[in-house]
């Protein structure tokens, strides 16, 4: 006798219950197996096509290991490098900048900082903050022995998860679905199959387009001159998933910074006598920051996305924007890791929620009741 629909549903609640507590009791202890289930998610169909090629699953997944090895391990340390140093000189040069700026507006509109103005107060207490605790905060965010031994582990432990749960991915997977309730497990099979369709879509695709462009934002800003450009391409490229967003967040940061810098850059050399030197903002540079942001937009709409993510997965910007807000606020940093995928998987339950009660009787009411009844006379018919 199959168990009441009620008692099932309350044994499921109370899994997810229990399921979400330990997410959130234990969120900074499960993002390296996080970090390292998402890989290996991202990894698996590459470790499939070298099995189809006539290799084993441990050989597949030796050569992902050391290619990941050769590629990831300099990348890292040259990013971790120069976030460090951009970090410092962005300490450094804040002051700074702030300091020609009150000078600016002193020259420019004497009326608004005269001495004791309100403005001139603020920046005056900035440009303080900045030269007293700048340095220190930078020092001990790096230096901090509790972050340091947080981030070994993630890089440590993550890789490990990742080629354990490469080599038993296949078994996992059958052993999952030999444990599905019997009664329900074509449906949870189709929608099992709904979810890896967009998650693949939207994780493997979008995540690449996000890495493509993170790079490519970086490597332009960085060749351009812009101070911070690693920082901002990473961010830009990061947020992409979120269609206008990363455009709209790294233009804005790079038009601005790069108005900020031209200017701050001239004034300083007018302030040093240079000959020739003229005060105000090169507009010209600023436009090759702006170019940079289209040359990004033209092929992420035109040429990555058609290819690598395809038609909509059914993820609607708001809904990405909630599912951050939510997942974040009630878990911190491991909240937003699993919100996108949670969104995807969440969304294709609605749907199907929707399929169902469109086809039920809440929603057709007496017209499903006289559909049936026709069809069984039209049927009686027929067998008459």
């Amino acid at each position: 006798m199959a168990l009441p629909i009620e008692h099932q549903a309350r044994y499921w609640g109370i899994a997810t219950a229990i399921f979400l507590g330990l997410l959130w009791a234990l969120g900074d202890v499960l993002l390296p197996f996080i970090l390292g289930g998402a890989i290996a998610y991202c990894l698996d169909p590459v470790a499939d096509w070298f099995e189809k090629q006539g290799t084993s699953r441990a050989i597949a997944v030796t050569i992902i290991t050391l290619v990941g090895l050769l590629i990831l391990a300099p990348v890292v340390i040259f990013v971790v490098t120069t976030l460090i140093d951009q970090g410092r000189q962005l300490v450094e040069t804040l002051p700074a900048a702030i300091a020609r700026l009150r000078d600016y507006l002193s020259e420019r509109f004497p009326d608004l900082m005269v001495e004791g103005s309100a403005i001139r107060q603020q920046l005056s207490k900035v440009v303080g903050v900045l030269e007293s605790k700048g340095t220190q905060l930078i020092t001990g965010l790096f230096s901090s022995f509790s972050s340091l031994l947080n981030l070994a582990l993630v890089f440590v432990i993550a890789p490990i998860v990742t080629i354990y749960l490469l080599l038993d991915w296949d078994r996992m997977i059958a052993r999952i679905d030999d444990l599905l309730p019997r009664d329900h497990a074509p449906t949870i099979r189709r929608l099992a199959s709904d979810m890896d369709r967009t998650l693949a879509a939207f994780i493997r695709g979008q995540g690449t387009v996000c890495l493509i462009l993170g790079v490519f934002y970086a490597a332009s800003l960085m060749i351009a001159g812009l101070n911070f450009g690693l920082v901002i391409g990473a961010i830009a490229g990061l947020v992409t998933f979120i269609p206008y967003v990363g455009a709209i967040v790294g233009g804005g940061l790079s038009i601005g910074l790069a108005i900020f810098q031209t200017w701050s850059e001239n004034a300083a050399a007018v302030a040093d006598g240079v000959e020739g030197a003229s005060r105000g903002v090169d507009w010209i540079y600023v436009l090759i920051i702006y170019a940079i942001f289209q040359v990004g937009q033209f092929v992420e709409g035109n040429i990555l996305t058609p290819n690598l993510v395809g038609s909509s997965v059914g993820l609607h910007p708001v809904w990405l924007l909630l599912a951050l807000s939510v997942f974040g606020s009630v878990f911190g940093f491991v909240g937003l890791l699993i919100a996108v995928p949670l969104a995807a998987l969440i969304g294709v339950l609605v749907r199907f929620g929707i399929e169902q009660y469109t086809a039920g009787r809440l929603y057709q009411g007496l017209a499903l009741k006289a559909g049936t009844a026709s069809d069984a006379d039209q049927d009686g018919n027929k067998t008459s």
